[in-house]
């Protein structure tokens, strides 16, 4: 039985509009305050974990920052595995709901390494001295956040997704994207503030008891409709699709190509336009080939084994996500640069915070800036810069999707240039100042001197990231689009991967000459060094940048229904790039 597809050739469900009791807009709310609950309770002890790690638990400054890199690579790549799950074997409501089962589940494991003291190790507050914490300690710690990293991958896989299933053609799903965006901005927002806040002054018992309330309420908020959601069944993964091709193409390694395609029999899929796959990466061309068609297709001309012959198209699908590969690996050292935030806490916290004799700003909710200045971006450059432009030069301008990347880059390396300055001046006026072996000292320098950094890492957020995910969705099939979209969870997990390494390799080679660069100690350590040795590999990497755009060539332009209402030559289009 075919699937039915609408005027546009999306996949529909025809029980979406035969089945008026469920579905719709009503679910919706639930689904965006399950993602808001659980966002904000996530994102809130994050931003503040590595005080926690390093005043709690007795952790060096690396090793605590190393702990954060490693789960918040781990949170950022569950998603695509549950992803994967959710739509070859369980679905996305099962997925969801043991996600959020889990995620409050690891909460209060967290929760109670501050509720019961024997879970810690001592420290002494006042002389900062602290016991190292023991292996049974170690676990209870780690358990806890990997299970909040699972059930965050459960959420984050299918919430959105479950949210447009709840859809039907008569409906906009874009509106629904549009309140996801929103509801992930504001969650965030509340997160670096009223979280960061109450673990601050309320200490880390409350700090931690609020994320698990917030848990609880994701929890009921998703499950208290239940009777009321679409629960599409789970079908063939792309990712399945992508893995055979490759084992097809080693299986039939030996076959030789012809030197022209048209000579050869391919398998094509029903209904397909292409009917000869393309010259380029020639090699996993041998995965479509039919070798001997009484033996490789059955009575119904499906192939026999789906991992010996697969159809052109998915040949032509892994080609396209091989060739965005590279210049999508060039944004791993930008999350590298990003993730530094972590540090920049301690940075701050070492620093002047008031804004008024009776107001100081958390160090931890300094990332709010970040946060604000992607928003004032991205609202100037639609609303104000292009028109603008467009107006000066009297046709529709905008900047190249390579270009915006490049930019988002160069920004990335600027905040280390920025941040390497900064705490050059905070380390010299603090050894000034008599605060050499007091690392929790404050020194007199304001610490909205660390706003270049944040600032910059929001512009390179707002420039590359956006840019990628556009660059994925106009160089990748529209079956791929889920990829497209997880593009930035998987340079989120990959950089936070390569942060921990680059900051391990530091601290283990800086300190056999003495002190670490990333000393715990601040005042004797040289984040300095560090923030610039991260400028540098920053700098490279643009060059890496400008190799693969070289290698790439020309971007698809814009969607197809501007270049036919427009036409190319009535647009600086992306394809300048």
């Amino acid at each position: 039985m075919e699937t039915p597809t609408d005027e546009h050739g999306k996949l529909s469900e025809p029980f979406l509009t035969s089945s008026p009791s469920k579905g719709g807009f009503r679910t919706l709310p639930f689904i965006l305050a399950m993602e808001a609950f659980e966002r904000v309770a996530i994102v809130g002890i994050t931003t503040n974990m590595i005080v926690y790690l390093t005043g709690e638990f007795g952790m060096e400054t690396a090793t605590a920052a190393s702990v954060i890199f490693v789960w918040s690579a781990a949170t950022g790549f569950t998603p695509i595995i549950g992803a994967f799950i959710a739509d070859s074997y369980m679905g996305k409501y099962p997925m969801i709901g043991i996600g959020t089962i889990i995620g409050f589940l690891g909460m209060i494991l967290l929760w109670s390494t501050a509720m019961i003291p024997q879970a810690r190790p001592y420290c002494d507050q006042f002389n900062t001295i602290c016991e190292a914490p023991t292996i049974p300690r170690l676990l209870l710690l780690y358990f806890s956040l990997g299970l909040i990293s699972i059930g965050a991958g459960g959420i984050r896989s299918s919430f959105m997704a479950i949210g447009v299933d709840q859809l039907d053609e008569r409906n906009n799903s874009h509106g629904f994207f549009n309140w996801c965006y929103v509801t992930l901005m504001f969650s965030s927002l509340i997160a670096v503030t009223l979280i960061v806040y109450i673990q601050d002054n309320m200490g880390w018992k409350m700090g931690f008891g609020v994320p698990v309330m917030l848990m609880f309420l994701s929890a009921v908020a998703f499950f208290l409709p239940s009777s009321f959601y679409i629960k599409l069944k789970p079908k063939a993964s792309l990712l399945t699709g992508l893995a055979q091709v490759i084992v097809a193409s080693f299986r039939n390694r030996h076959i030789a190509l012809p030197s022209h395609a048209a000579n050869e029999v391919y398998y094509i899929r029903e209904g397909s336009m292409l009917q000869v796959p393309s010259e380029k990466l020639r090699f996993l061309n041998k995965a479509c080939m039919i070798k001997n068609p009484q033996e490789d297709l059955t009575s119904k001309g499906t192939a026999s084994n789906p991992w010996s012959l697969c159809t052109i198209d998915q040949v032509e699908d892994l080609k396209a996500l091989i060739r965005v590969m590279p210049l999508c690996s060039a944004g791993i050292m930008l999350s590298v640069t990003v993730n530094q935030g972590s540090l920049m806490v301690i940075q701050a916290g070492t620093m002047d915070r008031h804004v008024t004799s009776n107001f100081e700003i958390p160090a931890a909710s300094f990332s709010l800036f970040m946060m604000i200045s992607v928003v004032v971006w991205i609202a100037f450059y639609d609303q104000i810069a292009l028109p603008l432009a467009s107006k000066i030069k009297g046709q529709p301008v905008r900047l190249g999707l390579k270009q915006r990347m490049g930019i988002g880059l160069l920004c990335s390396c600027a905040s280390m240039v920025a941040s390497a300055f900064v705490e050059c001046t905070r380390r010299k006026i603090a050894i000034e100042e008599g605060f050499s072996d007091e690392p929790q000292a404050v020194v007199h320098m304001s610490a909205l001197w660390v706003l270049p950094f944040y600032v910059l890492a929001g512009l390179s957020e707002a420039f590359n990231a956006i840019a990628l995910i556009e660059f994925c969705y106009s160089n990748l099939p529209k079956t791929m689009s889920t990829i497209a979209a997880n593009v930035n969870g998987l340079g989120g997990f990959t950089g936070n991967l390569v942060a921990s390494l680059i900051t391990s390799m530091v601290d283990n080679v800086t300190k056999k000459g003495g002190e670490s660069w990333v000393s715990s100690n601040m005042n004797k350590g040289h984040y300095d060094y560090y923030y610039c040795l991260l400028a540098g590999l920053s700098m490279l990497n643009f060059v890496y940048f400008l190799v693969c755009c070289k290698a790439h060539g020309p971007c698809h332009g814009d969607n197809e229904n501007e270049a036919e209402n427009s036409g190319i030559g009535d647009h600086e289009s992306i394809d300048d790039c």
